[in-house]
């Protein structure tokens, strides 16, 4: 292998690879609702509604490419090198989130979410590359480090989005021009795509090929072997005891979890007087990255020194819980006191923070003790959570459209609680795990 015991190079910009990645698909969060429902009246759409609905629709957009091109690019990359997989994602980057930001329509939204997130299926490129070069003392950090980069570009990624949209008002000075009022949410996307660029620039100039192409025996099962493998996994995996319980659950939680990335902030948004916050761009910018620091404290420092305390089982019930109770309080968080909105974020946060990983640890101690093949077992849980993270959003945003001007049991509160009604349910699940406590 070329880049085996190549140094710190190859990790670097893998790292960066990640690190972008999640930037461009966390940094549209906090402007993401305003955007869309300014092109939804831009095309005619005025009921409120039915305008909303597509805030889910372009959220989930992004995952599906990511569900369908995931499998098929790491197929291309064992044909033909992990490097161009990277490249192309890095390419598809940069052009992709400018496009986005210079959207006039719903339609070219739509269409540059959706490229965009064609190429970010290439994270699991990234891991590829990373068992390639590595030898397998070294493969459990140098995940981890991939997983420190999904935390800080979910951290950094909303400030920025947040900070840079409307720059015309938020800044003043060079950006109040007719161009940034015209484009209020350009700004963020293209340093997204510059810091793209230059991850493109780095990897072209320093990322050797992590394969020897010399070795690669030709293929003739197609590039869509990879995509239909995930779906016999996913149709697998959910007929074995145990191993279908955890993925179900997880697939659960971030069906609930995905819920929130577009009901949260139109909740936020709206004005007093309708129940909401009043927030802008910014100030959702600001509750997104204190959800994503808090993550990275427990995921990064925490949540080591806890499993070693307490059962995994019970851990993971508590996540479950907590997040869900953090989620289902959103909608009753008082315009008078907006501070509040911090304390249902630090429930979400820190019950996602413990899920995430004592989920992902039973799962990998049940699947080896019960002799299955781990990578078809992570790669159905992958595929599982793709397809809640397409579900969550729509289910999410049409629930909102049909509530959102509704009155007694059936008003804008009803979609946080169908999220803290999924989470109630992933626990019940989970409860049936705890007849066996060998896992601590």
């Amino acid at each position: 292998m070329p880049t085996q015991g190549s140094g710190r190079s190859p990790m670097f910009i893998l790292f960066l690879v990640v690190f972008i990645d999640m930037i461009g698909f966390t940094i549209v969060i906090p402007f993401l609702t305003y955007f869309v429902q300014d092109l939804a009246t831009a095309d005619g759409i005025t009921d409120t509604g039915r305008r909303d609905l597509w805030v889910g629709v372009i959220i989930s957009v992004y995952s599906f490419a990511q569900f369908i091109f995931t499998p098929i690019l790491g197929s291309l990359s064992d044909r033909l090198g992990r490097r161009p997989i990277l490249l192309f994602g890095l390419v598809m980057n940069t052009i992709f989130f400018t496009v986005f930001g210079l959207s006039g329509s719903l339609m070219m939204a739509i269409l540059a979410r959706f490229l965009a997130g064609a190429g970010n299926g290439n994270i699991a490129v990234a891991r590829a590359y990373i068992g390639d070069i590595s030898e397998p003392s070294k493969v459990a950090s140098r995940m981890g480090a991939i997983g420190a980069a999904f935390g800080l570009g979910f951290m950094i990624g909303p400030f920025i989005g947040g900070l840079l949209s409307n720059p015309a008002t938020g800044i003043g000075g060079p950006f109040d021009t007719t161009f940034w009022i015209k484009y209020p949410y350009l700004l963020p996307c293209l340093l997204s795509s510059l810091l793209s660029l230059i991850s493109l620039v780095i990897a072209i100039l320093k990322l050797p090929e992590s394969l020897d192409l010399r070795l690669i025996k030709p293929k003739n099962d197609g590039v869509f072997v990879g995509l239909f493998g995930v779906f016999k996994d996913i149709n697998k995996v959910i007929k074995l005891p145990v191993i279908s319980t955890l993925i179900i659950t997880n697939f659960l939680f971030i069906m609930g979890f995905s819920m929130i990335h577009g009901i949260f902030i139109l909740f936020t948004a709206m004005s007093p007087e309708d129940g909401g916050l009043g927030f802008d761009a910014m100030e959702n910018g600001w509750v997104f990255a204190f959800i994503g620091l808090l993550g990275v404290i427990v995921q990064g420092g925490l949540i080591g020194k806890i499993t070693k305390i307490f059962d995994l089982k019970k851990l993971m019930i508590f996540g479950t819980v907590i997040c869900g109770l953090g989620i289902a309080s959103i909608p009753y968080v008082p315009s008078q006191m907006s501070w509040i909105i911090f304390i249902s974020s630090s429930l979400i946060a820190v019950g996602n923070g413990i899920f995430s990983p004592t989920q992902s640890s039973l799962l990998t101690f049940e699947s080896s003790d019960r002799g299955y093949e781990l990578g078809m077992i992570m790669g159905a849980q992958e595929g599982y959570g793709a397809l809640a993270r397409i579900f969550g959003p729509l289910l999410a945003a049409y629930l909102w459209s049909l509530t959102v001007e509704g009155s007694g049991l059936w008003t804008y509160h009803t979609s946080f609680r169908v999220a803290g009604f999924i989470f109630i349910i992933a626990a019940i699940l989970q409860f049936k795990l705890l007849r066996n406590s060998k896992y601590q």
